[in-house]
């Protein structure tokens, strides 16, 4: 995989302390577990925790190559539920860019498709979950209003670990990620944190 400029110093680090297959995975999760995976792509996450800790995976993939790809992968595993639409703090359609691993509503690159957007809470009612124990956000730019809206609504305090992919080409980026890591403070800690690759939140009454 190809990293330009700063991020190839960015995830070094990241590569030298095997963080995709130790910090991501290694939770205190068990088959009651709910995880929640926003960014699902090509599954290999939600399929690594799941074969883990044989929890209960919510994957939620807006774009539909990559929702059917899922679907097929994870058919005959009724622990891992795929939905074909985005969380956010709104319903909605919005154009997403389709890039492979870096499609994105942000980043105009590639071949346009519109997708859904579905509010968070309204979304976890519906399902009936009101705790998490884990959620993984990797949503290309998307993260910075979503966290803010659930921090907002109170939601954060009823997610355990929050597993977070920050991305730098979203307006005033760092800006923005550092009001949100000042306020996941007061509820949460860094377990850890490798700048615009991967980081984790613990909730402090964990």
């Amino acid at each position: 995989m190809f990293f330009p400029g700063k991020q190839t110093k960015r995830v070094k680090p990241w590569f030298e302390a095997d963080g995709d297959n130790t910090l991501r995975l290694n939770y205190n999760l068990s088959e009651h577990s709910v995880v929640v995976d926003l960014g699902g792509y090509k599954g290999q996450w939600a399929s690594d925790i799941y074969g883990m800790y044989r929890c209960n995976v919510f994957v939620f993939e807006p774009a539909r190559k990559f929702f059917h790809l899922l679907c097929n992968r994870f058919a005959k595993n009724d622990n891992i539920k795929i939905f074909n639409y985005a969380l956010g703090n709104k319903n909605d359609t919005e154009l997403i860019f389709m890039n492979a691993d870096s499609s994105s509503t942000i980043k105009m690159e590639g071949t346009p498709e519109e997708i859904t957007f579905k509010r968070f809470d309204e979304t976890m009612k519906e399902l009936g979950i009101g705790h998490i124990d884990l959620i993984k956000i990797n949503i290309e730019g998307g993260e910075y209003d979503l966290l803010d809206y659930l921090i907002e609504t109170g939601w954060t305090n009823k997610i355990d670990n929050i597993q977070v992919q920050f991305h730098d080409f979203f307006p005033n980026a760092q800006e923005r990620m550092r009001k949100i890591q000042t306020l996941l403070g007061s509820s949460h800690f860094l377990t850890y944190q490798f700048e615009f690759v991967w980081e984790n939140w613990q909730r402090k009454s964990f």
